[in-house]
């Protein structure tokens, strides 16, 4: 094979836990030493030395970190790079790197990332400042760009968290698939308990005390509602210290800098694509044509069917996301669909998460040789995806990568109804809670002409009765971004 065969030959997982906000360090320090680890993970200290470096952005003021970055490690005239917000990133991030190395125009490329969500939570309680580093510049290049998630009728009626909208797809997918209120959530959190016995394996998940499926789908003190059907421990916990990196060479500079054989992992293809970008504009609310397409062409790229794949980590943020992306790839649900745990336990610290799924999908792979690897990587709203296969073999060719936005640009896109009035069909809904109190619910409605229409209620019987009762598939009157039953 061609020299510039792409190789992923370092990786490294960090995290702080901290007793006082003094002992607290900020991100950067955080990819600075996860960088200096993954270049002793490679046994190579002169993989410092990149010509480029790439940070995943963050919850952080940096403007160009991997500047920062690049001079603390030493090779402070390599390229900078930095990512838009999004989970999906860093596989996309990825796809370049392997791509850009593979054509000859990078040598060494250091990816790397870090949040300080619990940080940021206990100074927030504490009113407290914490005076991170801004670090100004603009890097070298832009690893995608930013994409507006709200559609202007989901603006209207306050929908945006994704803690609030992923619950309307679980519940669309719920009344989908023709489950029982209880049957549902009964297999939602037996899902979610066999992620928690992953990563109490795991050395590097946040939270290594497994949970059982009636822990996870019973609301607790420990265990407050968030958003209906999910408690606490259905939603991502990005109240995490972590960060990660990852460095690739070409083989022959593998070779040539003599990292041991067996820590080279090599990615055989990758994909990308996105769904309509607002979830407004969707043919439904229990599918995503992206993951399909995209994925899909992933594994028929690197030559594989899913039955080939050894290990798979399936993007995690909430259950809905997981059972989705098994349905459209042909994954089993009762199989183990992590390496991590995802991110309600192992750590979900926002757009790096994947970072840390591939590393330590790079350990597995390494301990068992030969083995094949799938990772998968959303943003938004169940709408960006990236998709990789690695394995420590090379592949039969060179890396492979295709964009399927074309093909995911021509499916239906759904007309929205701003301001509708009239009768109306419930195809997704959730209920909000503040506290232990249920506060507002919101319900995606389709018009008589299959139109898209968003409304709201606070009514406490309607509410009351909706996390006991199935209330997709039911009329609605709505008036004034009100929904009546």
């Amino acid at each position: 094979m061609a020299s510039e065969t792409p190789v992923l030959v370092g990786v490294a997982q960090v995290e702080q836990r901290i007793g006082d906000l003094a002992e607290a360090r900020e991100p950067l320090d955080l990819m600075i030493e996860a960088v200096r680890l993954a270049a002793e993970d490679a046994e190579c200290p002169a993989l410092l030395n990149a010509d480029s470096v790439r940070v995943v952005r963050g919850m952080w003021p940096y403007a160009n970190p991997a500047r920062a970055v690049a001079e603390a490690i030493g090779c402070s005239g390599a390229e900078t790079g930095l990512s838009p917000f999004g989970g999906n990133y860093v596989q996309t991030t990825i796809n370049k790197s392997v791509l850009d190395i593979q054509a000859g125009r990078r040598d060494i490329v250091i990816i790397t990332g870090a949040e300080c969500g619990n940080t940021q939570a206990k100074a927030a309680r504490a009113q407290t400042d914490l005076a991170w580093q801004e670090i100004p510049g603009t890097p070298d290049l832009m690893m995608g760009e930013e994409m507006e998630m709200r559609h202007e009728a989901e603006v209207v009626i306050k929908l945006g968290r994704p803690i609030h909208v992923y619950p309307i797809f679980e519940l669309a997918l719920r009344h989908h698939m023709g489950l029982g209120v209880q049957e549902h959530i009964e297999q939602v959190s037996a899902l979610w308990a066999g992620f928690s016995a992953v990563a109490a394996d795991n050395p590097h998940a946040w939270i290594k005390e497994a949970k059982s499926a009636e822990e996870i789908r019973t609301p607790s003190a420990v265990n407050r509602p968030v958003t209906y059907p999910y408690p606490k421990f259905m939603n991502s916990n990005n109240n995490v210290d972590q960060g990660a990196a990852l460095i690739l060479c070409s083989e022959s500079k593998a070779a040539a800098l003599g990292i041991p054989r067996e820590k080279w992992v090599y990615p055989w293809a990758g994909t990308d694509a996105h769904d309509h970008q607002y979830v407004s504009n969707r043919d439904n609310l229990y599918s995503s044509p992206a993951i399909r397409l995209a994925g899909g062409r992933c594994l028929e790229l690197a030559g594989v069917s899913v039955s080939d794949l050894d290990r798979v980590d399936v993007y995690s943020c909430f259950p809905v996301a997981v059972q989705v992306a098994a349905r459209e790839l042909g994954l089993d649900l009762t199989q183990p669909l992590t390496v991590t745990g995802g991110l309600t336990w192992a750590g979900g610290p926002l757009n790096n998460y994947v970072m840390h799924s591939v590393a330590r999908m790079a350990e597995l792979l390494r301990a068992a040789p030969g083995d094949k690897g799938l990772i998968t990587a959303n943003g938004g709203y169940l709408t960006k995806h990236a998709f990789g296969v690695y394995s420590t073999e090379p592949p039969a060719q060179p890396f492979q990568h295709d964009d399927l936005q074309p093909q995911v640009d021509a499916m239906l896109k759904r007309d929205v109804v701003i301001g509708y009035a009239g009768d109306a069909t419930v195809e997704g809904y959730t209920v909000r809670y503040a506290g232990d109190a249920m506060e507002k619910a919101f319900v995606a409605c389709r018009t008589p002409d299959d139109q898209r229409a968003w409304a709201v209620t606070t009514d406490p019987d309607v509410m009351s009765a909706m996390i006991k009762q199935e209330f997709c598939g039911r009329s609605v009157k709505v008036a004034d971004h009100v929904a009546s039953f």
